[in-house]
């Protein structure tokens, strides 16, 4: 007997092909990462950071090391080693940027930002067409829609966190004490 998904049974067809289209652009992005990877000559994860770490300074908001380790879901000491390889490599900085000298931001190094920037233009032709070929109005459309799917996202990765935190053997949905 086939296995139907309890979410999927109950979308739209036009649901289902958002759901389709998200996933694609997920495995798509990702593959991206690993071409990065490979232009870098970086492991996989170091490559992950590093763009992670590239985006978040192009966008202002420069990030620390805890919120690198929640963006590519690495524990602290794992990030640590990382960012300590990603440094002895020439690609990251730490730096002490606020009056609080205990807090550290990480950003790429010149050199690290330059050959992400040829990476860039080398493979993001087509992703750049396919943003200026957006009007404003599809933009915003698109960018509404993904800020609610991140934020529900994020509302189910807090559950699952809570739920692994209370009882961390647990594999399956949440059980009351009768259906055990």
């Amino acid at each position: 007997m086939d296995e139907i998904d309890p979410l999927s049974a109950e979308w739209s067809e036009g649901e289902v092909a958002v759901m389709h289209g998200l996933r694609d652009w997920a495995v798509t992005f990702d593959e991206l990462t690993r071409h990065l990877s490979s232009w870098m000559r970086l492991p996989g994860s170091d490559a992950n950071a590093l763009g992670q770490i590239v985006w978040a300074e192009q966008a202002g908001e420069p990030l620390s090391p805890a919120r690198l380790s929640r963006r590519i879901g690495m524990t602290s000491g794992a990030t640590t080693v990382l960012i300590d390889r990603l440094e002895a490599a020439g690609h990251v900085g730490r730096h002490r940027e606020s009056s609080d000298r205990r807090r550290v931001t990480l950003r790429p190094t010149d050199g690290a930002r330059a050959e992400s920037g040829r990476f860039l233009a080398f493979s993001g032709a087509e992703i750049a067409g396919a943003l200026k070929a957006t009007t404003a109005e599809e933009a915003r459309v698109v960018l509404d829609f993904l800020s609610r799917m991140t934020a529900a996202a994020t509302a189910a990765n807090v559950r699952l966190e809570q739920h692994a935190r209370a009882d961390p053997g647990a594999r399956d949905e949440p059980h009351d004490a009768t259906t055990r």
